[in-house]
């Protein structure tokens, strides 16, 4: 069977190669692409959808809230016996998950990503995680495109390509937002806007936007359309709004990050497990809007319906007063980042773009509460124009995609009537949170260690290059205890280098380097042959390469720093070889024209 297949495909890719050009069939892989990851949204999508109606629906309705406590921990051991028991490997989230394989892995995700995020997110949030399913939507999408993509022999700069059209497709798929869904791929997979790639992430785009019509129909995510004219006027507030939103991304980035450290230092999955479950599970007793993704709750606050949100809260508060609900929704701000960390730190799979247009939404709603309360003001603004640029500004902030936050909201309301304060807030929130957190949430771990994808042409072309690639070892090498005779028989004669590693016999260790130049003045003499040693006339090298630990930027300052020409390459203090400046630049130019062309 599997040499059938291996024939067929063979059979394929050459008539492939007589028929149908590269960009031609990149643009075919595009369309299939963004059709799989639209096919993945629906199953994810739906699964979700099934087990929420079967729990929530039924259970919480006819029974007791108190299955709100029991629902995530249930959930999250579920997901945990399939990871380990299943999967048997880890499921990262989606997005850091897709990033680190483009930056480190040349764009290669292992076939059971295609069907981990499958298994495990719809349990986690249908179970009442605190979590979204963009993330992992992507992160499935990714994985068959990059399977596709080695199916079919594409070089790693198409790999990467097909990948953010994968991302492309998926979001397009969600939201039935298909500009929005490009510029995300671009933001934040970093991708070059040129025509070479903008008309694959459109054919991505489009056939994700398609395959989700012909699923769902016309329903979505956020069904509102805006009623309430931009007064020019409200442009005060809104930049008020950016402050703020500003301020709630530093908190999420700042709760998210310090909760992962948190669960880190616990060892056992069980461990993390139960006490993430039980977490979980007290507070989304105590606090039920923070149940699941939480779309429900952002689409009755757009309706100006937020006594619905808030009906279900354990103090029987009366909702008729103003500040008792605003209060209640700043509540669900300050806990829906915790309920989403925890789950996370529990073990469970999703992703955070959804928490964060619930906190967003919520934000937004609760400021325009608060300034129309006050009453100082001539007239009234609109609150739920207020709580969609609420969630423009907490994504341009907590996700660093201010373009994708703007687009977004403009195409899922239907017009670009707010398109003045969508660029306002998120512009000051994307600032405030950018000069604090130089990272989003998705990228902060790749991003300290200096391996993350970026726009920046240079960093991004280094990142990408292999350095086992350019380390050379054909350099004959010197031991200390060898005298100059030995030095000039065994090792000048008979090399081609200028450049001779002394090292010790026994474990391989660096000692130091010979130049020729350092031995030419002396290597006639034979006088000396005998009495000058190996030891004697070796030099400390001006750096060296720690080959696990340098990255290719650090490489590259090295050469810059110490003008050397060549440098010596080492592993746990082992000699592997050198790295010479000219070959490291001409990898440098190769790498460039293939990210480039």
């Amino acid at each position: 069977m599997a040499a059938l297949k291996k024939s067929w495909l063979n059979n394929f890719l050459v008539w492939r190669a007589k028929h149908i050009s590269q960009r031609q069939f990149i643009y075919i892989l595009s369309i299939l692409v963004g059709f799989t990851s639209g096919l993945g949204a629906v199953v994810l999508k739906n699964l979700t959808h099934f087990f929420q109606h079967l729990l929530e629906g039924n259970l919480v309705r006819y029974y007791h809230n108190a299955f709100y406590f029991v629902f995530p921990i249930i959930g999250l051991t579920i997901v945990y016996l399939i990871i380990k028991y299943v999967i048997r490997n880890k499921v990262s989230h989606g997005i850091p998950s897709t990033l680190f394989a483009i930056s480190k892995m040349k764009g290669i995700m292992r076939k059971y990503q295609m069907f981990g995020s499958i298994l495990t997110a719809p349990i986690t949030v249908g179970f009442g995680g605190s979590v979204g399913l963009e993330g992992p939507t992507v992160a499935t999408g990714a994985a068959i495109s990059s399977n596709i993509s080695r199916m079919f022999h594409v070089n790693q700069t198409t790999r990467n390509l097909l990948i953010g059209c994968a991302a492309a497709g998926a979001m397009s798929s969600i939201f039935k937002a298909p500009i929005a869904a490009i510029i995300f791929a671009i933001e934040v997979f970093s991708l070059d806007l040129t025509m070479a790639s903008m008309l694959p992430l459109l054919l991505a785009s489009i056939s994700g936007i398609i395959t989700s019509y012909f699923f769902f129909g016309s329903d979505v995510l956020l069904p509102f359309k805006i009623e309430d004219e931009f007064i020019i006027s409200d442009v005060p507030f809104f930049i008020v709004l950016g402050l703020f939103a500003g301020l709630t991304s530093i908190y999420f980035t700042e709760v998210y990050e310090r909760i992962q450290k948190l669960f880190d230092k616990i060892g056992s999955p069980i461990k993390r497990l139960l006490f993430g479950g039980v977490a979980i599970g007290i507070l989304i007793y105590l606090v039920p809007p923070l149940y699941g993704e939480g779309f429900d709750v952002i689409n009755n606050l757009l309706l100006g319906s937020p006594e619905k949100v808030l009906e279900n809260n354990i103090f029987n508060l009366d909702l008729s007063e103003i500040w008792v609900v605003i209060a209640l929704l700043a509540g669900l701000v300050f806990f829906k980042i915790i309920a989403c960390a925890l789950t996370f730190g529990a073990g469970g799979v999703g992703g955070i773009f959804a928490p964060t247009l619930f906190m967003g939404s919520i934000m937004g709603n609760c400021i325009a509460k608060v300034i129309n309360s006050i009453g100082i003001f001539p007239y009234p603004i609109s609150e739920s124009n207020f709580t969609l640029v609420g969630m423009a500004g907490l994504m341009a902030g907590v996700l660093h995609a201010p373009l994708t936050a703007i687009f977004l909201i403009a195409e899922v309301t239907g017009g670009y009537e707010l398109f003045i304060p969508l660029m306002v807030t998120s512009a000051i929130s994307y600032s405030i949170t950018k000069y604090v957190h130089p990272h989003s949430v998705y990228n902060m771990e790749l991003g300290r260690k200096g391996e993350l994808i970026t726009h920046d042409k240079d960093h991004a072309v280094l990142t990408l290059m292999d350095i086992d690639k350019v380390i050379e070892d054909n350099f004959i090498p010197i031991y200390p205890e060898m005298n100059l005779g030995e030095i000039v028989h065994q090792a000048v004669v008979k090399s081609n280098r200028n450049i001779f590693p002394v090292i010790d016999k026994e474990d391989n260790t660096l000692l130091g380097i010979i130049l020729l130049d350092d031995i030419r003045p002396i290597m006639f003499d034979q006088k000396l042959y005998k009495e000058v040693m190996a030891a004697d006339i070796m030099n400390t090298p001006p750096d060296i390469i720690e080959l696990d630990q340098d990255k290719m930027t650090d490489i590259m300052e090295k050469f810059q720093s110490s003008g050397a020409w060549n440098l010596p390459v080492i592993k746990e203090g082992k000699y592997i070889g050198f790295i010479s400046k000219s070959k490291l630049l001409t990898a440098y130019r190769r790498k460039l024209i293939n990210l480039t062309s």
